[in-house]
């Protein structure tokens, strides 16, 4: 085992504020990196020395050279990636290898075989773990095309194989204008990840989507759960709850089986989240592997008790699994809604200051946010201003105490997604638990002001 006494964070914002936390509570040293247009965020002062990055915007945290070069100028000794940004490159965790750095995440090898989408779903597929039709790489029109007379239908998804948080992701129909979708989403995918590698899958109708938080220590796998992140717009998804609802326990136990068949089959070591579609019938459906923390890991923390980032540093320092499977509970209900700088109807970004930010607290809240009073949003980076996670006994009461915390939130000078939120709350199908990923499709009114 290793013994790590300092981390260098290469990410940003309310993910950096969680991880320097946790190192803090570990007594290891935190080290963070900021853009020169960031220099306003609260994660700066949970560091212990923060280093300015060449560059502005997403850009500049993407610059694996500078990274590594902060870090060895430091002697710093591990590398905690966040999500977003570096933290599926392959290339990043191999020049912290090579340069006697510890990447706090899967190795290369297993980032190769699992960040690629395409590749995720030909290996589950190997293992008998059922996925959707898909194509790929698209390349033209006429991949395209030869998709759809395969599958025999009038819609499917072309996504990014590197994509992440649903960019890169586009609904098309066989009578749409191939070229102009097909150049938007190669586009999307290569300003987020830098690879234009797209590839076409069926759509699931009426399917929910659900993920299983998994922790291995290249020897063995556990889960902690299921995550029910139905709720989406654009596939990108702004609010969650964990444990899923209304879902069978045989269906649950086939995910965790399907998961930890998974991770197991490539030796993984340290956090991750395999993702699935259930449809109406719980026909279950592999989409992706995201090997990293999630944003959304806050709402298994709430119910199963434990610190994942601090679970996922000990890994990465050599240690096996300190929990078995047994000994991981479930406690109650949490749900996550995400407070990002966007008009709630129209959801177009809302950058500028923020006049005013008082958060609530009291029993079963957590506020995961790195912004303040006097904070200027920048226009370049995600919309995300904070993370409210809420925790009770059931999943009414859960609802009920988010309501009352959203209605405590005095957060001015910008607009946020916090009344969408609270009349989505309120809305009675929401609250009997019928989710789908196009909920909000189909419950247009929701979209709209008043209540």
């Amino acid at each position: 085992m290793t013994i790590i006494n300092s981390v260098l964070i290469a990410n940003r914002g309310e993910i950096a504020i969680r991880i320097s936390k946790t190192l803090n509570e570990m007594g290891i040293k935190a080290y963070g990196i900021y853009s020169k247009d960031d220099s306003s965020s609260t994660h700066l002062s949970y560091c212990s020395e923060v280093f300015e990055l060449n560059g502005v915007g997403p850009s500049a945290y993407l610059n694996i050279n500078e990274i590594i070069s902060i870090a060895k100028s430091k002697k710093v000794n591990a590398i905690h990636p966040g999500y977003g940004f570096l933290s599926e490159n392959h290339l990043f965790a191999a020049n912290c290898m090579k340069n006697g750095i510890i990447f706090i995440g899967p190795n290369e090898k297993t980032l190769k075989n699992l960040s690629d989408k395409e590749k995720a779903k030909k290996l589950a597929q190997k293992l008998g773990i059922p996925i959707c039709a898909s194509l790929g790489p698209i390349k033209n029109n006429s991949d395209i095309q030869n998709f759809f007379n395969e599958i025999k239908k009038d819609k499917i998804i072309l996504k990014a194989n590197f994509g992440g948080g649903g960019r890169g992701s586009r609904i098309i129909h066989e009578k749409d204008d191939f070229s102009e979708v097909l150049s938007l989403v190669k586009e999307e995918a290569k300003s987020f990840s830098g690879s234009n590698l797209i590839f076409a899958e069926e759509v699931i109708e009426e399917a929910r989507h659900i993920e299983v938080q998994i922790l291995g220590d290249g020897q063995s796998c556990i889960h902690l759960f299921e995550r029910d992140c139905s709720f989406q717009r654009n596939f990108q998804k702004f609010i969650e709850f964990c444990p899923a609802p209304n879902l069978l326990s045989q269906t649950k136990d086939k995910l965790y089986n399907y998961a930890i068949s998974l991770c197991e089959s490539v030796s993984y070591k340290g956090l991750g989240t395999v993702e699935f579609l259930v449809d109406k019938n719980e026909k279950i459906y592999f989409m992706e592997v995201n090997p990293r923390v999630q944003v959304e890991h806050t709402v298994t923390e709430m119910i199963a008790g434990v610190d994942l980032v601090a679970l996922g540093i000990r890994i990465a320092a050599g240690e096996e699994l300190t929990i078995t499977q047994e000994e991981v509970k479930i406690r109650g209900h949490a749900i996550e809604v995400r407070i990002n700088a966007e008009n709630p109807w129209t959801l177009e970004p809302s950058p500028g200051r923020v006049w005013e930010c008082i958060w609530p607290g009291g029993q079963g809240v957590r506020i995961d946010s790195h912004i303040h009073t006097g904070y200027d949003v920048p226009a370049s980076f995600d919309s995300l201003l904070a993370k409210i996670i809420i925790w009770a006994p059931t999943r009414n009461e859960a609802i009920k105490k988010m309501i009352a915390t959203l209605d405590e939130v005095i957060l001015t000078g910008l607009d946020t997604l916090i009344p969408l939120h609270k009349k989505i709350l309120n809305e009675e199908n929401f609250r009997n638990k019928e989710i789908t990923i196009k909920y909000l499709e189909e419950h247009p009114k929701l979209m709209t002001r008043g209540f």
